[in-house]
C-alpha cells in the first residue's frame, strides 16, 4: 500500500516546534506522513517532533546530505570514517523521529567534485561506507535509500544505472535506492525506463516537479511515471519534495533563487495529483 508524504523543507530545514501547526495541517489535508531534514545538532528536537507527529497519527521519513568533511568517497580514510559516523548519527536521529526510511544523496558529499568522472575506487569506497551504515540501520529498523541527483549536485550517481550499480556493490538488505522525478527529469532519457531499471531495489520515491514547484504544474510526465510505478508494483512512499525561499539559509545552500510555488499550493494540489494518478493507473 502506497503512503503519501510531504517534505517540510518547503517551510524550514530546521526541526523545531515551529513546524507543529504545519504538521497538524498536513495531517488534516490528508497526508499519511511527513518528511524532515536531519541536519541541525539539537538532538532533543528530533524526538520531540517525532513524538508529536505520532500523536497526530502521522508517520515520518527523513532526508539528509553530507558535506565535504564527511565524504564517503574521499581519498582520505579519516574523512570516510567521519562520513560513516555522521551517517550513524543521522540514523540515530531518524530513530528518534520514529522514521523508517532515510533518503538523500549520502553516497557522496553534496556539491563536492573531483573534476573527474566517477572511478571504480570511489564506488567501492561508497559501497563500503553504505554497507557498514546498513548494519547500523538494521539495528534501528531503518531503510537507507541513497538518491541519484543531477550533475550540478554530485557526480557519483546521476542516473538509475549508476545508482543500481552502487546498490548492487553495497549488497545490504537495508540499503535500497531512491527515485526522484525532478532529478530524473534532468538526467534520464525516459522516466519509465529509469523506474523499470531501478525497480528491483527501489525503496523510496520523491514526487517533484521539473522546477521544484507544485507537482502537476510543469512538464514531468506523470502518467508515464505512475503507470510504471504501478507496473512494477511499487508499494513504498510517494513523498512530495518542493522548495521555496521560506528558509533563506537552506534556499541559498541549494541554489533556490525564486519562488516556484507557495508551500500550501504544493501540498494541496500535489496531493490531488497523486491521488488522481494513483486512481487512474491502479497504484494503491
Amino acid at each position: 500500500m502506497n503512503k503519501i508524504g510531504f517534505n517540510v523543507l518547503a517551510w524550514s530545514a530546521v526541526v523545531s516546534d515551529e513546524l507543529k501547526p504545519i504538521i497538524e495541517r498536513l495531517g488534516a489535508t490528508g497526508y499519511d506522513g511527513v518528511e524532515f531534514l536531519i541536519g541541525a545538532p539539537d538532538e532533543k528536537a528530533y524526538k520531540q517532533i517525532g513524538d508529536y507527529t505520532a500523536t497526530l497519527g502521522l508517520e515520518t521519513t527523513a532526508v539528509f546530505v553530507l558535506g565535504a568533511d564527511y565524504n564517503p568517497i574521499d581519498p582520505s580514510a579519516t574523512v570516510r570514517a567521519q562520513a560513516l559516523e555522521k551517517i550513524k548519527w543521522t540514523i540515530d536521529r531518524a530513530y528518534d523521529l520514529q522514521a523508517k526510511v532515510i533518503c538523500g544523496p549520502f553516497h557522496s558529499a553534496f556539491t563536492t567534485f573531483s573534476k573527474c568522472a566517477p572511478t571504480e575506487q570511489e564506488y567501492m569506497w561508497s559501497a563500503e561506507v553504505l554497507r557498514q551504515a546498513g548494519d547500523h540501520a538494521a539495528q534501528a529498523g531503518i531503510l537507507l535509500t541513497p538518491e541519484a541527483v543531477n550533475r550540478f549536485e554530485c557526480y557519483l550517481c546521476n542516473t538509475m544505472d549508476q545508482l543500481a550499480y552502487l546498490i548492487d556493490k553495497t549488497a545490504h538488505p537495508n540499503v535500497k535506492a531512491m527515485f526522484d522525478t525532478h532529478h530524473a527529469n534532468i538526467e534520464e532519457k525516459k522516466l519509465g525506463a529509469a523506474i523499470t531499471r531501478i525497480a528491483p531495489v527501489l525503496g523510496h520515491v520523491h514526487i517533484s516537479e521539473n522546477d521544484r514547484g507544485t507537482p502537476g504544474s510543469g512538464h514531468v510526465p506523470w502518467d508515464e511515471t505512475f503507470s510504471t510505478l504501478a507496473s512494477i508494483n511499487y508499494q513504498g512512499w510517494l513523498t512530495i519534495e518542493g522548495f521555496t525561499r521560506n528558509d533563506p539559509d537552506f534556499a541559498n545552500a541549494i541554489g533556490v533563487w525564486r519562488e516556484f510555488s507557495q508551500p500550501w499550493d504544493m501540498a494541496e494540489n500535489g496531493l490531488k495529483l497523486i491521488r488522481e494518478m494513483c486512481k487512474k493507473h491502479g497504484l494503491v
